[in-house]
């Protein structure tokens, strides 16, 4: 291809504004991105470019998939299992049979081919949905329901997918195989990742050393979904589970310094995927375009718009139909285990259904040709429906989102300040009884004791203060705690400038190596933050 290196240049300054200009205009940049890859490939004069579908799924998957399941809430996922998987298995098969059916019958699809269209558009994003309500500060149960389905319908879809695209190569089907399969791929999914978190935590814990537990961190979710690949079961669960599982105790295998340092290199490399796909697939919509033959730009609107349409009504319909028929149905015990959300809560729901790099990478992983040979039938058309879709979930839900916020006027219920607050008052209590164990020991200073006492006993009295836990011993209950923690902020940002502008004067001066001032600078950095 002549000038890769223009081209790439391009594409990464291009991604770069797009990403400054979502943050300036708070727009989450999975948004722009998209618009921002169908503006370059629809550009005149762009080379065409075609990526090799083996490869999409293997390369965006796996990490996309463990980075948002690494940090996700364990605890808040068990406690909402049966909402999760009603969406996670029951919508992801509603959503493919609805969108068969009426790219079969409208559009003229062979049914083979609507079903792998149908499970391409099934799974919601692995990352927007949950990013868009947790910055538009939603219940927290909202965003543990949505972010969970976005975790576990992969498995639902791709699996479904995998038998849509072996029927349309193969052009045979058995739906009495299909059925234990499915379940198979699930355990196995499972299995595997439990196998290679357990193996992956047992060495990482006998590791000190940063960059080996990065590396390992960064090959973890390779480690999983190949090898459950290569056994026929669910690579998508078995990085997920594998994500969750060291997730949980994550805490337990590393330090303070590299759970910073893994956090900002996965945030980096999360952005990156994301940014390369949307872009790769807008370059690549030139090439789609080209080879859908014999149908006008109206039709083909026409059919995005449809699919969107049957995509966004199925979900709405199947979140309220979940969340009141079984209630209905169901005996009074259920309905005290899992009580009823507000109905703004199920219409957030119903909303997030945005679509991303899940079906981006699924409809640029179906293969061009089938095993007799021919070209995949209706391949262009099935890709360009696809982006349709997401182009409207993505772009279309995700900017009406904080309008349907306001409408609904629903706020942030605080559970995880409260949360936090408690915890920290908790720790606080921790370190005051453990300092007065210590305090006659031979080798502990009376000095340091009580500077130390000081230090956590005016944590106490603050948490305590503003959760109003305790009244504070001293009478001093309006105190401002949090006005004197800024002061202390700001004084302590002085204190710091004051110290890295000297180590820059030495490093000028030569009296210490660049390499030692930068290493200085960002331990201490770290430690303000820790």
């Amino acid at each position: 291809m002549e000038h890769l290196e223009l081209l790439l240049l391009a594409l990464l300054t291009a991604t770069a504004a797009l990403a400054v200009v979502a943050r300036v205009v708070q727009v989450p940049y999975p948004i722009l991105l998209t618009l921002g890859g169908l503006i370059f490939g629809l550009l005149p004069g762009l080379p065409r470019v075609e990526l090799d579908p083996e490869l999409v799924l293997l390369i965006f998957l796996p990490p996309l998939l463990y980075s948002a399941a690494f940090f996700a809430n364990l605890r808040e996922l068990r406690a909402n299992a049966r909402a999760i998987g009603l969406l996670a298995i029951g919508l992801v098969i509603a959503t493919t049979v609805a969108v068969a059916a009426v790219a079969h019958a409208v559009i003229g699809l062979d049914w083979k081919v609507a079903f792998v269209l149908g499970a391409i558009v099934s799974p919601t994003d692995a990352v927007a949905p949950a990013t868009i309500l947790r910055r538009l500060g939603v219940p927290r149960r909202v965003v543990t329901v949505v972010e969970g389905e976005n975790l576990t319908n992969d498995w639902t879809a791709l699996v479904t997918y995998k038998f849509a695209v072996a029927a349309a190569v193969t052009g045979s089907f058995s739906i009495v195989e299909a059925g234990p399969e499915f379940v198979l791929t699930g355990v196995g999914g499972v299995a595997i990742g439990v196998a290679v978190g357990w193996v992956v935590a047992a060495v990482r814990r006998r590791l000190e050393d940063p960059l080996t537990e990065i590396t390992i961190s960064l090959l973890t979710a390779y480690a999983a979904y190949l090898p459950a690949e290569e056994l026929g079961v669910s690579g998508v669960l078995a990085a997920v589970t594998t994500g969750v599982w060291l997730g949980w105790q994550a805490s337990e295998l590393t330090t303070h310094t590299t759970r910073l340092q893994l956090t900002a290199i996965w945030e980096l490399l999360q952005f990156l995927l994301n940014a390369v796909l949307f872009m790769l697939v807008g370059l690549q919509m030139g090439v789609v375009l080209e080879g859908i033959d014999g149908r006008s730009a109206g039709e083909l609107a026409g059919y995005g718009a449809l699919i969107s349409a049957v995509v966004i009504l199925v979900r709405i319909a199947w979140v309220y139909i979940s969340t009141y028929l079984p209630r209905r149905l169901s005996s009074r015990r259920l309905r005290g285990r899992d009580p009823l959300a507000p109905s703004t809560h199920t219409t957030l729901v119903a909303w997030s259904g945005m679509r991303g790099a899940v079906s981006l990478a699924a409809a640029l992983a179906i293969p061009l040709e089938t095993d007799a040979g021919t070209a995949f039938p209706e391949r262009e058309l099935v890709i360009f429906l696809a982006f349709c879709v997401i182009l409207a979930t993505l772009v279309g839900q995700g900017l009406a989102m904080p309008a349907l916020i306001g409408a609904l006027k629903v706020e942030d219920d605080g559970l995880d300040r409260d949360e936090e607050l408690n915890a920290r008052l908790e720790i606080a209590f921790a370190a005051l009884d453990r300092i007065d164990e210590l305090e006659d020991e031979e080798w502990v200073h009376l000095e340091t004791v009580e500077r130390t006492r000081n230090l956590f006993d005016y944590r106490r009295r603050r948490f305590s203060s503003r959760i109003g836990a305790a009244r504070s011993e001293d009478g001093d209950d309006d105190f401002d705690y949090e006005g004197r923690a800024d002061t202390y902020r700001q004084f302590m940002a002085h204190v710091l400038g004051a110290q890295r502008e000297r180590l820059r004067t030495l490093r000028d001066e030569g009296q210490v190596p660049t390499r030692c001032a930068a290493g200085w600078s960002t331990t201490w950095t770290s430690k303000r933050r820790a």
